[in-house]
C-alpha cells in the first residue's frame, strides 16, 4: 500500500472514531441560527469569500425555507462546523443551486426527480485544524439526506479549488462552470452525482459515510425536532 493510500486509510479510521464524539444539531432557535450566521462570517472572511460587514453575519433568503435543514456540528459541546441541506422536488424549488443553475436543474425536477442541495458548508477557522476529519464528518449529512429522501442526485456548489475533494469522495462530476452567488466574492461551479449509482461505492471507500435508518430519521424527520405548527413538513420518499 502506497503512502497516499495509507494516509487515506488512517484518515478514514480516525473519521470513523470521530463519529462517536460528533453531535449533529438542527439549528432552529434564533440563538442557534445566530451562532451559525457568525460562524459563516468568520469562515468566509478568513478565506476571502465575503467582504467585511458591520454586523459580521452571513445569511440568505433560504434559511427558513420549509425544504431546508441547517445543522451545527458539535465536538465536545462546541460548535465546529455547519452545513445546510435543501431538498428539491417538483413542489419545492428553492435553493442556492437552483438559483444559479436553474436551466440545468428545473428539467430534472419537472421529471419528478428529488435532488439534495448541501450549501453553506463551513468550519470554524480557529478549530478546523485540530480535526482533519471534520470535513468528512460534516459533508456526510448530504449523503444521509439523499438516503432518507430517496433522492436521485446529490448536488454541490463548489469553488474550483475544492472540486477534487467532491470528485474523490462523492464521485461527483462538474455540471456547470463557476458562477457568482449573491453576497459571495468567489464563484462556484455545480457538481453532482447519481446517488443510487455511487452510494455503495462511496460507503465502501469511506466507511464514515455510512449511516443507518434510525440516525437519518432522527436528523431529518421534523417530528423529532422543535417546530411551529405552521412550518410544513417535507415527507421522505420511501
Amino acid at each position: 500500500m502506497g503512502a497516499t493510500a495509507e494516509s487515506r486509510t488512517e484518515t478514514h479510521k480516525r473519521t470513523w472514531s470521530l463519529m462517536e464524539d460528533v453531535d449533529y444539531r438542527l439549528m432552529e432557535t434564533p440563538e442557534e441560527k445566530e451562532d451559525i450566521y457568525r460562524l459563516r462570517y468568520r469562515a468566509y472572511l478568513r478565506e476571502g469569500a465575503v467582504l467585511p460587514s458591520a454586523d459580521e453575519r452571513v445569511f440568505d433568503q433560504y434559511e427558513d425555507a420549509p425544504n431546508a435543514w441547517t445543522f451545527g456540528v458539535y465536538l465536545d459541546g462546541e460548535l465546529h462546523s455547519s452545513i445546510r441541506i435543501s431538498v428539491l422536488t417538483s413542489e419545492w424549488r428553492f435553493s442556492p443551486s437552483l438559483e444559479l443553475f436553474g436551466e440545468i436543474l428545473h428539467p430534472l425536477l419537472d421529471r419528478g426527480m428529488v435532488l439534495i442541495d448541501p450549501t453553506r458548508f463551513v468550519a470554524d477557522p480557529d478549530k478546523a485544524g485540530r480535526f482533519l476529519e471534520l470535513p468528512y464528518a460534516t459533508a456526510r449529512l448530504g449523503p444521509m439526506a439523499g438516503a432518507y429522501f430517496n433522492a436521485d442526485y446529490g448536488l454541490a456548489l463548489v469553488r474550483p479549488e475544492h472540486q477534487a475533494f467532491y470528485r474523490r469522495v462523492f464521485m461527483q462530476e462538474v455540471w456547470g462552470e463557476p458562477r457568482l452567488l449573491a453576497g459571495q466574492t468567489k464563484p462556484m461551479g455545480l457538481m453532482a452525482s447519481h446517488l443510487p449509482t455511487v452510494r455503495a461505492r462511496v460507503t465502501a471507500r469511506y466507511t464514515a459515510m455510512y449511516s443507518n435508518a434510525f440516525e437519518r430519521r432522527m436528523l431529518f424527520d421534523r417530528a423529532n425536532h422543535r417546530r411551529t405548527a405552521s412550518r410544513p413538513v417535507l415527507a421522505a420518499s420511501k
